[in-house]
């Protein structure tokens, strides 16, 4: 990927369907669920595949980061291979850098993969959506995992906040909201220090608290992802533009957000001009490591 022939990074890019194997259809209502919270999804008329969303970036010239969510122990739904996504990222450098997903209750066996996947797959980082997967980030089931990450010095990307998987099934889903209150990464930050951390979505209803992360963390940064710019709060907008911009990173949750509409809404939503090529490109950039390979 050379950072300077790109318009932007998309740090928060899904992949919904799978090219080797068939989908899975237990638990179709929860995508069906969130294609009426969002309703993109509905207007595009399908998920689109992996092969076709790289398509889409590169006609817009914006590089990105995809991965998928390993929830296999919660929903019991079978995942994306994470060498799928890892090896369509090999033959497309030059537009998609790939992170993993493993659930954190897979014990050894999800560190022996997540090994695998950095060693052999060449994955950048991995996420984590602790809603869906039913674990607070904080939890000593995880820190194994968090071990390895830290010790190849990759990116730990979390979902927080509210959580569009499970809104308006009956009892949300059987998702718990409380999993995913930023406050819980305050101990993984300071407990792994070697480990960049990403704070996925602005994290309403607790948005100060992840702000108060970033700041006091070094290790820790905001991605933007899941909202419209225009629903921004003003406090976050406030310090992304102040004490905070070099820790806020564009992202849109494709295909929940389409990238177009994420970077029309944000040309009018009152980031400064000295930051608002820092939030699309520069800060990725600088997480990533890739200015070495500009």
């Amino acid at each position: 990927m050379k950072p300077d022939q790109l318009v932007a990074i998309d740090m928060h890019v899904h992949a919904e369907v799978s090219c080797c194997q068939p989908p899975d259809l237990f638990g179709k209502e929860f995508d069906e669920a969130a294609d009426r919270y969002f309703g993109t999804v509905l207007k595009l008329g399908r998920r689109p595949t992996i092969p076709e969303t790289i398509k889409h970036y590169r006609e817009r010239n914006v590089g990105f980061v995809m991965f998928t969510v390993d929830c296999e122990a919660n929903l019991g739904r079978r995942r994306i291979p994470n060498e799928e996504i890892a090896e369509f990222a090999q033959n497309n450098r030059d537009i998609m850098i790939a992170f993993a997903s493993i659930d954190p209750h897979k014990g050894k066996m999800g560190v022996r993969e997540a090994r695998k996947l950095v060693e052999q797959y060449g994955v950048r980082g991995f996420k984590f959506h602790p809603t869906m997967q039913a674990f607070f980030a904080n939890d000593r089931l995880a820190y194994p995992l968090y071990e390895l990450i830290a010790e190849y010095r990759l990116t730990a990307v979390f979902h927080s906040g509210h959580s569009g998987m499970g809104s308006g099934m009956r009892g949300g889903g059987g998702l718990r909201l409380k999993y995913s209150e930023p406050i819980h990464l305050d101990d993984v930050a300071a407990d792994f220090p070697d480990m960049k951390i990403v704070i996925a979505h602005p994290s309403w209803p607790w948005q100060d608290q992840a702000l108060s992360i970033a700041l006091h963390k070094p290790n820790v940064y905001i991605d933007l992802s899941g909202w419209s710019p225009k629903y921004f709060s003003p406090e976050l907008i406030h310090h992304a533009n102040t004490l905070l911009k070099r820790k806020m990173l564009f992202g849109s949750d494709f295909p929940l957000i389409r990238p177009d509409r994420w970077l029309e809404d944000f040309s009018g939503a009152g980031f400064r001009d000295e930051v608002r090529p820092l939030i699309l490109k520069q800060n990725a950039v600088e997480l990533l490591g890739l200015a070495a390979h500009a």
